[in-house]
């Protein structure tokens, strides 16, 4: 049990620890808030005292339990756009596929559909999740615009310099 001083300068009390846990919740005590723990002598402030401490620190200590983060707006996480899903999907086959027919089937939707999911994702953040996948299959899929715009440059200089090489040699 403990007794203790209220804003108002007052003494309230004696309640028990569950009491005061409920009024720190409801802001009603803090860590400054001047506590006397029953058969002490001594005020001390609900931060000083060990039992209580764990009540207004923002850290966890070991008595205090860990929960769950809460996620207020809708209740439960956001769940995973599919479309942030499909557009890393499509950003990872984009790389290979730049080696054969230039990723075209891939890195094109792989663009589009990211950025329908990023769109979608900041429009409503409490709703849909997957921001990452969809950033991350976005600048995959510009890779693989990247490395087949590269390997037809190479194609085109190499089939360049096996056509300069003919006309050499017919002359």
């Amino acid at each position: 049990m403990y007794k203790i001083i209220g804003a108002d300068g007052k003494e309230y009390g004696p309640i028990s620890a569950e009491q005061l846990r409920q009024w720190v919740a409801e802001g009603r005590a803090n860590a400054q808030t001047q506590v006397l723990p029953e058969g002490q002598m001594e005020w001390k402030t609900i931060a000083e005292v060990p039992e209580l401490a764990p009540l207004v620190s923002p850290y966890p200590t070991a008595a205090t339990p860990v929960s769950a983060p809460q996620y207020v707006p809708g209740g439960q996480p956001p769940k995973t756009n599919p479309l942030a899903i499909a557009g890393l999907v499509l950003g990872i086959l984009s790389l290979p596929g730049a080696c054969c027919c230039y990723g075209i089937p891939f890195n094109i939707p792989g663009i589009v559909v990211s950025i329908i999911a990023l769109t979608q994702i900041k429009k409503e953040p409490d709703k849909h999740g997957g921001k990452g996948m969809a950033l991350a299959g976005l600048i995959l899929s510009i890779l693989g615009i990247v490395l087949a715009i590269a390997l037809l440059a190479f194609g085109v200089a190499m089939s360049g310099s096996e056509w300069m090489r003919k006309l050499q040699n017919r002359g």
